[in-house]
């Protein structure tokens, strides 16, 4: 069966509506199907009114064939607006033992997690609540390889979807991140491309990290400021989704 790599998301905008149609007649699995049929926008339509959701994931690990989810939130939203009613936050249980540091990293113990639904319990509301519109995430080798890994294993199938990412768009604003030797020597450091330090350059609060909510409303805020800051509202969409 034709096959979209979730991680192929190189060079110019992607016909996403075409992709989305045309994955819709390829899988089997209902659930996905289900996601597909709902589509998404076309490239030009403007961000003001192209229909947002902010997604973090939580893990054990960076490597999605070893690692697991633990955690997930997602925000709807738009550029005017955080519809926090509708936020969604669960904590869910990993395939394996998670190692003491990743414990650390996101605080969520191990009678939490041992506590928590299969990630296959929840994926079909997931989808449902991420269906139709385009994802907005920091970093979005976490999200996209581990939902794809996700699918694989819970689905038999892979998942693909656009997706704005908040990291690249700074990365873009600031390619020549590390100091040079006269900077250095005036003691600038280097422009940091972690979501807290993002935020800071647009004076948006501080947050606690890696906690999937507040992560991705974290993540939300930040590209309403990218966007009022660099692009402007009426920019496509297709000019920053990846």
């Amino acid at each position: 069966m034709f096959e979209l790599r979730s991680r192929s998301d190189n060079g110019p905008s992607r016909d996403w509506a075409a992709i989305m149609a045309r994955q819709a007649e390829l899988v089997c699995s209902p659930m996905l199907r289900a996601f597909y049929d709902r589509g998404c926008v076309e490239a030009d339509c403007a961000l003001r009114d192209t229909p947002l959701v902010a997604l973090d994931l939580e893990t054990t690990g960076l490597d999605p064939e070893r690692d697991s989810v633990v955690s997930l939130g997602l925000v709807p939203f738009s550029l005017k607006r955080i519809v926090c009613r509708e936020s969604v936050y669960r904590v869910v249980q990993p395939r394996r033992e998670p190692d003491a540091q990743s414990i650390v990293i996101h605080h969520i113990t191990h009678s939490e997690m041992a506590a928590a639904p299969d990630i296959a319990d929840v994926l079909e509301p997931l989808l449902e609540a991420l269906a139709g519109k385009v994802m907005v995430v920091h970093y979005r080798a976490i999200e996209r390889r581990f939902l794809d890994a996700v699918c694989r294993s819970r689905l038999g199938e892979g998942l693909v979807f656009p997706v704005i990412d908040t990291m690249a768009i700074e990365a873009r604003a600031h390619p020549r991140r590390k100091p040079g030797v006269i900077d250095r020597w005036l003691g600038r450091k280097p422009i940091s491309l972690r979501l807290a330090a993002c935020r800071e350059r647009y004076n948006l609060p501080h947050y606690g990290a890696h906690h999937a909510l507040t992560d991705a409303l974290a993540t939300a805020e930040l590209f309403q400021a990218q966007v009022a800051h660099r692009y402007g509202p009426e920019t496509p969409v297709g000019a920053v989704w990846l």
